[in-house]
């Protein structure tokens, strides 16, 4: 994702005004926020930091916004599949699950990392909604990722061991994955195209989440900044609905 080149997604009248507003903010490719180093972006003139993650540019999210329906187009291609129960996944001990497993469930789709200043609160908020909301019908699905800082570097059984012992996390967890870049997850693929923008909107830094119905479709997403308690409320509606 991060070497495609603008010719590949917009056709020549669009590509012209794209390469126009991006040369605008800087003659630099357009930067990626996977496994970059933050030194680099921070230096870049495309990029800012607030609250301590990388974001893009006022004048690229306003282009973000109007470019929104071509970039769908792009990630839609990307992902297969209707809603989240079309995908299997490895779950942290390398086993094959079905997500179709969880129709009729509210989802909480979240990447994680045990060394982020954000891992404390997020594992004990994220416990403390399922262990509420469990029994009417969510579930949480935790996909480790190590594209943001290097912060979760250990094996599935490192971060397993983390979770569960250090936080008594007993939703879901699942292999290690990429959640940007050239070897997205499919299933992040989908997340991001049902929930995204400017080529599917990439994911900021570890705990970004995605709330998906019953159905399951998407139908929300938050910044990292987000905490599981601030989400309740949604989560309350889509288990009422």
């Amino acid at each position: 994702m991060a070497s495609m080149s603008f010719s590949s997604i917009f056709s020549p009248p669009l590509q012209t005004l794209a390469l126009t507003k991006l040369q605008l903010i800087s003659n630099s490719a357009l930067p990626f926020l996977d496994s970059s180093n933050r030194s680099t972006l921070a230096s870049s003139k495309s990029t800012f930091f607030r609250d301590g993650f990388p974001v893009l540019s006022p004048i690229l999210s306003r282009f973000s916004v109007k470019s929104r329906s071509f970039a769908s187009v792009y990630a839609a291609t990307a992902a297969t599949g209707n809603t989240i129960h079309d995908f299997t996944v490895k779950d942290i001990d390398g086993k094959d699950v079905a997500l179709s497993k969880f129709k009729g469930s509210v989802l909480l789709i979240v990447n994680v990392a045990s060394r982020c200043g954000l891992t404390s609160s997020n594992y004990t908020e994220l416990s403390q909604i399922y262990e509420k909301y469990k029994p009417q019908g969510l579930e949480i699905l935790a996909f480790p990722c190590n594209q943001f800082g290097g912060q979760e570097p250990g094996s599935n059984r490192d971060i397993k061991n983390f979770a569960c012992t250090r936080f008594k996390a007993e939703f879901p967890i699942f292999d290690k994955v990429d959640v940007n870049g050239p070897n997205t997850a499919p299933v992040y693929q989908f997340l991001k195209s049902n929930a995204g923008g400017f080529l599917g909107d990439l994911v900021k830094w570890n705990f970004e989440k995605f709330l998906v119905d019953k159905d399951g479709k998407v139908v929300e997403r938050y910044p990292p900044t987000t905490s599981p308690l601030q989400i309740e409320k949604d989560i309350q509606k889509l288990l009422a609905a």
